[in-house]
């Protein structure tokens, strides 16, 4: 039996690639803004309906574009512990220090009941998780930072193709940072973008994406946040198939649903969200019932993954005593299970069989 890790890169027809491959090799541009990252740029902005989008190198670095064009060099973010650890990752590499808010027990995000409390003349900015692709509270969200005049920015890492109230996950908040790395949904092997719903800020971060510099003048402090031909290629490759591949992962996703034991928890779907089926996240009921499903499946080669393991604010290298008991618990108990677009019915049936016989009574 061949291993089944949590996921699998989704990879376009070879020729489909190389004709992009051949038009880079026709034109010579390798980098720097070339044709083919502009059609990927507009394709993506016609598909997602927003009007600034920004391809950058990676999802990590489109969160530190997103602080730099806001304007956000010190003070205190608001954010959640309940995410990969690029999200407060990021925080403290632009000198700002996470202030982690505890999350909703039933999807997992950001709880806004609980912001107002921490927020302070210190605090500058709101940076919000959309967990598994599933929004947070964007509306009480923004009721917020307009009472307190904060930034609002999404880790979106998880939601390209996820809806809500009738328009991209990806156009709320001041900015919208999204990743396209290998492992997502819709990926160009490496890559991120910014959505920037101000046209000014858009355009100041366009120019740190570039060094800070257009033409021979150097306008700002930037970086280098491009992205390759190469990558916008793949993008262009992956683009047809984006609605095949999100149907293909709801298909198996219920068929999960209707195979795993009921008492296993998944988040709570909103009746306004159209998911992207991003991931297949299951919540046990004790972490010894997850190790001993763990074990259980790596014996037979398959290989779910503990996502999001440890709660951020028990980082070891971060100093504060701020207590978030719901993401401290969910983050014992929560697992995310293999889906990609080649795991067959037959896959997801022996997977569910393993898991459902190695619940503890």
């Amino acid at each position: 039996m061949n291993k089944i890790f949590v996921t699998k890169s989704f990879l376009p027809p070879k020729n489909e690639y190389l004709e992009f491959v051949d038009k880079i090799w026709d034109n010579g541009q390798l980098t720097n803004q070339g044709i083919l990252l502009q059609e990927l740029e507009q394709k993506l902005k016609v598909f997602l309906q927003v009007e600034n989008l920004h391809y950058v190198t990676n999802g990590t670095i489109a969160i530190q574009l997103a602080f730099k064009a806001l304007g956000i060099e010190s003070g205190e973010i608001i954010t959640t512990p309940f995410s990969y650890v690029a999200t407060t990752s990021s925080i403290l590499w632009e000198r700002c220090t996470p202030i982690f808010v505890d999350i909703e027990p039933n999807n997992y995000c950001i709880d806004p009941d609980k912001i107002e409390a921490l927020i302070n003349k210190k605090t500058k900015a709101i940076l919000a998780v959309h967990v598994f692709g599933y929004p947070c509270n964007v509306i009480k969200i923004e009721e917020i930072a307009k009472k307190y005049n904060l930034k609002v920015i999404y880790d979106s890492a998880h939601a390209f193709g996820s809806s809500y109230l009738g328009k991209s996950l990806l156009s709320y908040g001041d900015i919208s940072t999204v990743s396209f790395h290998a492992t997502k949904l819709f990926h160009t092997v490496e890559g991120g973008a910014c959505i920037v719903n101000d046209k000014n800020i858009s355009n100041n971060l366009d120019l740190i994406k570039r060094f800070g510099h257009n033409a021979d003048e150097h306008v700002m402090l930037g970086i280098n946040g491009k992205q390759s031909e190469f990558h916008a290629a793949m993008g262009l490759a992956n683009f047809p198939y984006i609605s095949q591949l999100i149907n293909i992962r709801k298909r198996i996703s219920e068929h999960y649903d209707a195979l795993l034991d009921k008492r296993l928890m998944n988040p709570l779907k909103h009746n306004e969200l159209e998911y992207n089926y991003a991931y297949y996240p299951v919540l046990f009921r004790s972490e010894s019932e997850l190790l001993n499903v763990f074990t259980a499946l790596n014996k037979q080669m398959i290989y779910p993954r503990r996502y999001f393991y440890p709660s951020l604010n028990k980082l070891q290298y971060l100093k504060n005593d701020i207590k978030c008991p719901i993401s401290e618990d969910i983050s014992l108990r929560i697992a995310c299970l293999p889906l990609y677009t080649d795991l067959t019915h037959d896959n997801v049936d022996l997977i569910c069989q393993i898991i459902n016989g190695n619940l503890l009574h």
